[in-house]
């Protein structure tokens, strides 16, 4: 016999939005303090911010604005508001964690597997309580939901291709990291975010 399904909590939902937003804005800090990228719109707001100057935590608000609206037509209101409360509380923690916990040098090795390993936490905690940093994971989210299609398979191969791209900031090595960044990060979702691994909703 099948195990019942178990329905979140308020006070479980807003606990994990807390720990997947911290989690994830932590790892975009670490990939910031080592001059790396990931993929999504992180990696493009890493990208951007290397040239211009511009704080991460802006320009992933930002960027991420048409995803929520997408969210709100694919994915309903409820995913749309917690994606956006999610995206907003994780935009301010990327200018507030290097206040409270400079960060100095990190080894860039330990940068790409850490915080891309970080990320892919945050994510699936968001994940697992209908949330989401928005951008690429809402459409690998949706894909999941409706179809069926394993999210780390869609997140890869956009992470991938957006972290390539990053050439235009990036040398060679910081470059070859950050593509490890990524895969660190889809290895979490590849590894757990699977269709009957977890009932609670």
């Amino acid at each position: 016999m099948s195990n019942p399904e178990v329905r979140h909590t308020l006070a479980e939902d807003v606990y994990a939005i807390l720990i997947g937003a911290s989690l994830s804005a932590f790892g975009i800090v670490i990939l910031h303090a080592a001059g790396l990228v990931t993929g999504g719109v992180a990696g493009l707001a890493l990208t951007i911010s290397y040239r211009t100057g511009i704080p991460v935590g802006t320009l992933f608000f930002a960027i991420n604005l048409p995803f929520l609206v997408l969210a709100q037509r694919t994915m309903g209101w409820n995913f749309a508001i917690r994606s956006a409360i999610t995206v907003a509380l994780l935009s301010v923690l990327t200018w507030t964690i290097p206040h409270w916990s400079p960060m100095g040098a990190v080894n860039p090795w330990f940068a790409a597997i850490f915080g891309g390993t970080v990320i892919g936490m945050g994510i699936l905690s968001l994940a697992r309580h209908k949330s989401s940093v928005g951008g690429i994971g809402v459409l690998a989210l949706y894909l999941y939901e409706k179809r069926g299609i394993n999210a780390g398979k869609v997140q890869g191969t956009a992470d991938t291709l957006i972290v390539l791209s990053a050439f235009v900031a990036l040398d060679l090595r910081h470059l070859l990291l950050s593509v490890l960044s990524a895969i660190a990060l889809s290895a979490v979702l590849y590894t757990f975010h699977r269709k009957g691994r977890y009932t609670g909703h």
